[in-house]
C-alpha cells in the first residue's frame, strides 16, 4: 500500500521552442525534485499542463517520469478526463506504465450531479486496481465534490484520498472531518498557502505547485511538522507568500514555469495560448527570486 502523504509536486512539463516535450530537462527536473526531498511526483497536473497534452504526450511524459524516478518516490498519474470511458482508458494506460497512484480530476464543462460524480469515480475504481486520489478544483472544472460525496466515495477500498483545490479551507476541513474514521484515507491541500493548516487539521500534506520553484522549502513544511518543529514549519509556509503574490500577473502555472526558467532551467514556456506574462510581472518574479535566493531559499 502507498501511504498518501507529504509534499507532492505537480511537476512541470518542460517543452522545446516548438512545444514538443523536452525529455532531457524533464529528467533533470525529476532528479532535482527528488534530491530536494519531496515525497512524490505528480505528472500532468495543472502545473504540468495536463489539460493541453495529447494522450500520446501524456504517455510519453509518464513513461519518462517513472523511468527516471526508479521507485525512489511514488508517482501519481493524472488520468481524469471528461468522460468515464476515457478516464478508465487513461487510468489503465497509467497502470500499464507502472504508476503508483491515480489522481482523477472531476469531469469538466458539463454540469454533473453529485450522484453522477459518485458513479463516475466508482466505475473508475472498479475498473482499475490502483489507489485513487480524488481531485476537486471547481474553479477550473465547474464541478465540485461535496464533503458528503467524498465521504461516500471514501468507503470504496481503492479510493484512498482527496486533493482539495477549492481554496475554501472549510471545505477541506469537512473532507478531513467526514473521513477521519476511514483508515488510511488522506486529504491533501491543493492550495499551497493552506498546507500547514491542512496538517494541523489532520490532513496529510499537499500537492504543491510552488515546489517546482522551491522544492526544499516546500518539503520542509511537511518534514518540520512531522518532526514537531511547528515554528520551522510555519517559517517555511510563510516563505512562499512573496512568490505567490506574483500570481496576480498571470495564470499561476504560467507564473511558476516562468520562475523555473528564470532560475536557469530551460523548461520553456507554457503551451499557447496560456503562455504570456507581462514585462512588469517578469520583473516582479525576478525580484522575488533574487530576494529569496539571498535568504537561502531553494
Amino acid at each position: 500500500m502507498i501511504e498518501i502523504k507529504g509534499i507532492i509536486p505537480p511537476i512541470i512539463t518542460p517543452m522545446n521552442e516548438d512545444e514538443s516535450i523536452h525529455e532531457e530537462e524533464l529528467r533533470r527536473q525529476v532528479n532535482r525534485q527528488i534530491e530536494a526531498g519531496v515525497h512524490g511526483l505528480f505528472p500532468f497536473g495543472t502545473n504540468g499542463e495536463g489539460y493541453i497534452l495529447s494522450e500520446k504526450e501524456k504517455e510519453q511524459v509518464l513513461s519518462i517520469v517513472i523511468d527516471e524516478t526508479k521507485g525512489r518516490v511514488p508517482v501519481y498519474a493524472g488520468t481524469g478526463c471528461i468522460g468515464t470511458k476515457d478516464t478508465i482508458r487513461q487510468s489503465l494506460m497509467a497502470k500499464s506504465l507502472g504508476a503508483d497512484v491515480l489522481s482523477v480530476i472531476t469531469p469538466s464543462f458539463a454540469a454533473a450531479s453529485q450522484n453522477e460524480l459518485y458513479e463516475h469515480y466508482k466505475a473508475v475504481a472498479c475498473a482499475v486496481d490502483l489507489p485513487i486520489v480524488l481531485y476537486n478544483i471547481p474553479a477550473r472544472t465547474g464541478n465540485a465534490l461535496t464533503p458528503a460525496t467524498v465521504a461516500k466515495l471514501a468507503q470504496i477500498d481503492n479510493i484512498v484520498g482527496a486533493k482539495d483545490s477549492s481554496g475554501n479551507f472549510d471545505n477541506m476541513l469537512q473532507y478531513i472531518e467526514q473521513t477521519k474514521d476511514i483508515e488510511n484515507f488522506a486529504v491533501l491541500s491543493g492550495n499551497d498557502s493552506l498546507i500547514l493548516w491542512n496538517l494541523l487539521a489532520g490532513g496529510a500534506g499537499g500537492i504543491a505547485g510552488c515546489a517546482n520553484v522551491y522544492p526544499k522549502n516546500m518539503a520542509a513544511i511537511y518534514d518540520r511538522f512531522v518532526a514537531g518543529d511547528l515554528e520551522g514549519a510555519r517559517e517555511a509556509q510563510d516563505a512562499i507568500r512573496s512568490f505567490r503574490n506574483c500570481f496576480k500577473y498571470g495564470n499561476p502555472n504560467t507564473i511558476v514555469k516562468t520562475a523555473v526558467n528564470l532560475l536557469g532551467y530551460p523548461v520553456g514556456k507554457c503551451r499557447a495560448p496560456f503562455n504570456q506574462v507581462p514585462e512588469e510581472g517578469i520583473e516582479a518574479i525576478r525580484k522575488v527570486l533574487e530576494e529569496n535566493r539571498a535568504k537561502g531559499m531553494c
